[in-house]
């Protein structure tokens, strides 16, 4: 019996250190947390002579922990687990494991209560190219398109894991738009440039199979991405308008492109990846590199083009006057808010109009969690809003 209540006592011990802790990432001993903590404030006194570059909130460099509802915590805690068990460290994936987490949903084509179905469709057999296609209710207007691209480190997750699904299926029914999610091709099986090439094949194919109803305006046809698919929608955008001969009985007119808090970087650490490293939920400095260890060619480094937009650690990316206008999202406790901050202000310089949308409280992936209301209530307001005027200005200009 005393064994037993040792045992229960360590579990428990560990259980609650685990939900609580700001790592989130794995159960820890007490002695483990306490040194943790111990290192985490001298390296903040270390920091608090130093002024931040990026001109961080002065909470980050005092490692504030992020609030979380209970709700959150939990499932992110087993997220973390679920990465760093699969993640080998030459960024390749142990696929198996990660399927154990990776519950999938299947397409609808009934519709939910907010009237949107989905069904799933094949852009290209001979790569196993697919998406999944979500409908708003007809509102007896011509429906706005968003082509989105999931999250994942460009190795992890696929169009039907459910919180994607259910992610796109808020936004379809929330921005009153069709929603096309790609199931790209992933790293490191498919490095660079597959996911860039797959954004590229879709586009081509919505324009020439007929798939979409009808009541669908493929002149208002946006690209939209979390994290790394925030990424995959910048690239596939700048491949598509620089484009010198586009098919010209293809009808898709890219509008706007909306990037959630996109997954860009460099050899450089910025302020909020230092400052929030072990702290913030999801993203760390040891899973990014990771993950762009997984999709890069071999031997590149985070100074390549597909990770570095902003020309200040190489070539000046080439934007044409067909680059649509942007909306960034940036979250105050996502450790990627500067390399976000820095892609708006690129755009600028090019003098491309973009929309900056500050969220203070806002993790990494919030998006992906219905309990933080708040934030994802004012997301789709948003983007609602974007896609709107981007039309609008679309019909004055053309």
């Amino acid at each position: 019996m005393g064994r037993r209540r040792k045992k229960r006592a360590f579990w428990s011990k560990n259980i609650f250190l685990w939900v609580n802790r700001d790592v989130l990432q794995y159960p820890c001993s007490l002695h483990f947390y306490e040194y943790e903590a111990k290192r985490n404030e001298r390296q903040r006194q270390k920091r608090s002579s130093v002024k931040p570059r990026e001109g961080m909130a002065d909470e980050h460099g005092g490692r504030r922990r992020v609030a979380l509802p209970w709700a959150v915590r939990i499932p992110l805690c087993l997220l973390e687990a679920a990465i760093d068990a699969s993640q080998r460290r030459d960024g390749s994936v142990n696929r198996s494991l990660f399927a154990l987490f990776d519950r999938c949903a299947a397409a609808n084509p009934r519709p939910d209560a907010a009237g949107v179905s989905s069904r799933d469709v094949t852009v290209d057999v001979s790569r196993g190219l697919r998406a999944r296609v979500f409908t708003p209710p007809v509102e007896g207007r011509p429906l706005p398109v968003i082509v989105y691209f999931h999250g994942g480190g460009f190795s992890m997750f696929s169009a039907a894991s459910r919180p994607f699904d259910a992610h796109c299926r808020n936004l379809c029914g929330g921005a009153g738009a069709v929603v096309v999610s790609v199931d790209y091709r992933l790293a490191p099986e498919h490095r660079f440039p597959a996911a860039y090439d797959d954004g590229e094949a879709v586009l081509r194919y919505l324009g020439a199979s007929g798939l979409l109803p009808d009541e669908v305006d493929l002149s208002a046809c946006f690209l939209a991405g979390d994290s790394a698919g925030g990424n995959i929608a910048h690239h596939v955008a700048q491949r598509w308008t620089a484009s010198t001969a586009p098919p010209s009985e293809n009808p898709v007119h890219l509008a706007g492109v909306i990037l959630l808090e996109p997954f860009f970087g460099g050899e450089e650490r910025t302020s909020a990846e230092r400052a929030l490293d072990g702290v913030a939920p999801v993203v760390n400095i040891r899973r990014s590199d990771r993950w762009w260890k997984a999709f890069l060619p071999e031997g590149a480094d985070r100074n390549h083009p597909a990770v570095h937009v902003t020309g200040d650690a190489g070539p000046e990316p080439e934007l044409t006057e067909a680059f649509p206008p942007a909306m960034v999202v940036v979250g105050g406790h996502d450790p990627l808010q500067d390399w976000g901050r820095r892609y708006a202000c690129m755009l600028e310089q090019k003098g491309k109009a973009v929309r900056v949308v500050e969220l203070p409280e806002a993790i990494h992936a919030f998006y992906l969690f219905p309990e933080l209301a708040g934030d994802n209530r004012k997301l789709v307001d948003e983007i609602r809003a974007f896609v709107e005027e981007s039309i609008i200005k679309g019909q004055v200009v053309h």
